[in-house]
């Protein structure tokens, strides 16, 4: 398996002009007021909920900025509905529900023939929203989206089972289209997740740690600009600039 995950990134690079594209037209609709809306089915789909599920307290996006539709719907994020990745009807009824022009649809199907995933992206385009298509499958058609990234991962260890370097090449590339979206929205200052959620108190301790990091103040002087920032980084930061 080892030497197999060798061959991840590799595919993902070999993608990156397909992914510098993509990231191009997500920041477009961001700076636009648009959405990112993952569909998918099994591993797939479930990939997209977490993406959607991280992004807000990383990033301090609103839930309803990236959001995800899942075949099977939410008990199918906990438990396998195998026959869920068939029911397009489900899949054009969730789009026409909430996507509209200016958003963006990702579709993610590691075989490249999901047909919860094609019928997403193919009503997305009903809608005008732009679409991405992520897969494993090098011969999966180009003209389901606007953006098809193929990643050619190879085989499987074990045959089919694309939870495994599938599933592993698609979480990277969503990765890079949602951390470098933010950062080109200026969520990011440097390395440091300036607009983090502090809704923890690890979360609240980094948010501090920023604070001192970025003014070169104090701890006991980054902890009362953050809170009197009621926890905003970026507000902190601008208040240790006034005199």
């Amino acid at each position: 398996m080892n030497r197999e995950d060798e061959k991840i990134p590799r595919a993902v690079k070999r993608e990156i002009p397909r992914i510098e594209r993509a990231v191009k037209l997500i920041t477009r609709s961001l700076e636009d007021g648009g959405r990112i809306f993952f569909a998918g089915a099994g591993t797939s789909g479930r990939l997209g909920v977490l993406e959607s599920a991280e992004l807000p307290p990383t990033f301090g996006t609103p839930p309803s900025m990236v959001q995800a539709f899942m075949a099977g719907g939410k008990k199918a994020v906990f438990r396998s509905q195998e026959g869920a990745e068939d029911d397009t009807a489900a899949a054009r009824s969730a789009i026409r529900k909430k996507v509209r022009r200016g958003d963006i649809v990702i579709g993610i199907a590691a075989s490249g023939v999901t047909p919860y995933a094609k019928a997403a992206m193919r009503e997305a385009g009903k809608c005008h929203a732009k679409t991405i298509f992520v897969t494993c499958n090098p011969a999966a058609p180009k003209n389901l989206a606007d953006v098809t990234i193929a990643l050619r991962v190879g085989p499987e260890v074990i045959t089919g089972s694309t939870r495994l370097k599938s599933g592993t090449a698609t979480k990277m590339v969503l990765n890079m289209l949602t951390t470098c979206s933010m950062v080109r929205l200026g969520k990011v200052r440097g390395n440091r997740m300036v607009d983090l959620q502090p809704r923890s108190r690890k979360l609240r301790e980094r948010g501090i740690r920023l604070v001192t990091e970025l003014t070169g103040a104090s701890r006991a002087r980054a902890r009362a600009l953050f809170n009197r920032a009621g926890g905003h980084v970026k507000k902190a930061v601008a208040l240790a600039s006034r005199r």
